[in-house]
């Protein structure tokens, strides 16, 4: 037996567990609204029950009362002077009193035999001629009983010591004359028929008003468990859109609560996934380009060299391009792998005092050619004055190299400007640069991963759009801040601040 509980048990849970989310929730709530009802209908009957046998005891007793205290008067003041009269009065009373009630109200002796009762009346009111009830004529109410109502009367329920054959509510009360007991009144109710009567009545009731608020339930949580299951299904599909590749698709926000919350994050997430994805997608192709074409150049070179090709004279110049595409490798692969360990979290400070300008200074002497090349004017150098920080010289050179690049790239026949500051806080570096500027839209993307702002411009220039997103990092690893300021076709400006404390922030990226 156990076992086929525990069976079917796991087969009710698995067959729960597999079903979808709408019809778990419909379930679970239209389960719930029923039980409530059950224990509500149960309560209720309960309730009903207690209700209708306190209200028929206090009538059986009370009208049980009454026939004895007017019996007593009757049979007190008559019984000596119209014996008839007051027996027949008595009798009548107890046929008014039995059929106001629906009762079986009678009258018995010290002995407990029944002595008056209503069907001693004819429907002339008048006596039955033999002067005794074929119905209660057989009753003997037991001593016990008797004995229970000589304490001043009660009300219980049962068959009065073998009387009935039936439950019945029966109340009794003592009949006095001259201060002695000469007899007892009782009211007797059956309690199954009409008690199964009343309650079906009333059950049939509350069936008729649950069954309209079950199906008005019924009806109302169907739509709220739809309502709550529908945003969750659209997220669904539109996850799968989105495994495809498709990030277009997007969840209607319904509402103000916490699920439009969820749907409103859900879908700038999507948006997010989209940027990234688009981003990525840039990043792949621009790093298989900036890769593709070194190697291929370098390829072609070294081949032309080796077969002879390029004569010993051009040799030395090819070897230049070779060399210089090289480094542009090396830049490439460098960057990649600092952005590898930024998301890591395995970048960390070395923190050490060195001059800044100094770090300046010689990575300037880095880009002396190509200066030289583009009619280049580099300005500020000459004010600049030895600036002793504490930092992680290795990334700041980095950084340094990042925006000097930038600014060499995007110059032509202009002029580069270099401005540094220090005070008791903090170290301020800046480097301008005249030309086409950045226009208002993508100043805000400058410093995002893999974002290349160049893409639109006439300028060959080469990177994958890493060196801004990782001089942010660096930058902010030492605590300080970076910023960029921009006017089209006039200028464009990379700072930032070095901090005299340092509170590294390297945590922030693991």
């Amino acid at each position: 037996m156990k076992a086929k509980l525990q069976h079917m048990r796991q087969k009710i849970s698995h067959r729960f567990n597999h079903q979808s989310l709408f019809a778990k929730y419909f379930s679970v709530f239209f389960i719930m609204v029923f039980i409530c009802f059950l224990v509500l209908g149960m309560t209720l009957s309960l309730f009903v029950s207690n209700y209708w046998t306190a209200q028929k005891e206090h009538i059986l007793k009370e009208n049980a009362k009454t026939v004895a205290e007017n019996s007593s008067h009757v049979l007190t003041s008559w019984l000596q002077e119209e014996p008839e009269g007051a027996i027949l009065f008595v009798s009548n009373t107890l046929t008014t009193v039995s059929r106001a009630i629906d009762a079986d109200v009678f009258i018995c002796d010290t002995n407990g035999r029944v002595i008056l009762c209503k069907e001693l009346m004819t429907s002339e009111i008048e006596m039955r001629p033999n002067g005794a009830c074929e119905i209660h004529n057989a009753y003997q109410i037991p001593q016990e009983v008797l004995e229970k109502v000589n304490d001043g009367g009660f009300c219980t329920r049962g068959k009065l010591g073998g009387v009935y054959e039936h439950s019945h509510l029966v109340a009794a009360e003592p009949l006095l004359a001259y201060g002695d007991i000469i007899g007892y009144v009782f009211a007797a109710e059956p309690v199954s028929l009409r008690f199964k009567d009343y309650i079906f009545d009333v059950v049939r009731m509350f069936i008729f008003a649950s069954l309209l608020a079950l199906s008005i339930g019924f009806v109302v949580i169907y739509v709220f468990t739809y309502n709550l299951v529908r945003p969750l299904n659209e997220m669904s599909k539109a996850t799968k859109a989105y495994a495809t590749g498709d990030f277009s698709p997007r969840v209607r926000v319904r509402g103000e609560d916490e699920l439009a919350e969820l749907m409103t994050a859900f879908n700038q997430m999507a948006t997010a996934l989209s940027i990234q994805e688009s981003t990525r997608r840039s990043f792949v192709a621009n790093v298989s380009h900036e890769l593709k074409t070194p190697m291929t150049t370098i390829g072609g070179f070294i081949d032309g060299i080796l077969d002879g090709t390029i004569s010993p004279e051009q040799q030395n110049h090819y070897l230049e391009i070779v060399s210089n595409e090289t480094k542009r490798l090396a830049r490439l692969v460098t960057a990649m792998l600092n952005m590898s360990k930024i998301e890591a979290g395995e970048l960390q400070l070395q923190l050490k005092d060195f001059d800044l300008t100094q770090e300046i200074f010689s990575t300037m002497l880095n880009f002396e050619q190509i200066i030289e090349k583009k009619n280049i004017r580099v300005e500020g150098l000459d004010a600049l004055q030895p600036t002793m920080i504490r930092a992680d010289k290795d990334m700041l050179h980095q950084v340094i190299y990042n925006l000097t690049d930038n600014a060499v790239k995007f110059t032509e026949n202009g002029a580069i400007q270099v401005f540094v500051s220090q005070n008791a806080v903090e170290t301020t570096v800046s480097i301008r640069n005249t030309g086409a500027g950045i226009s208002s839209e993508e100043l805000s993307r400058v410093f995002e991963r893999f974002y290349k702002v160049d893409k639109s411009r006439s300028y060959d220039v080469k990177g994958a759009g890493l060196g801004l997103y990782i001089c942010k990092t660096i930058i902010e690893m030492h605590g300080g801040t970076i910023w960029v300021r921009s006017a089209e076709n006039e200028f464009t400006e990379f700072s930032f601040t070095i901090p005299k404390e340092i509170k590294p922030l390297e945590k922030k990226h693991k």
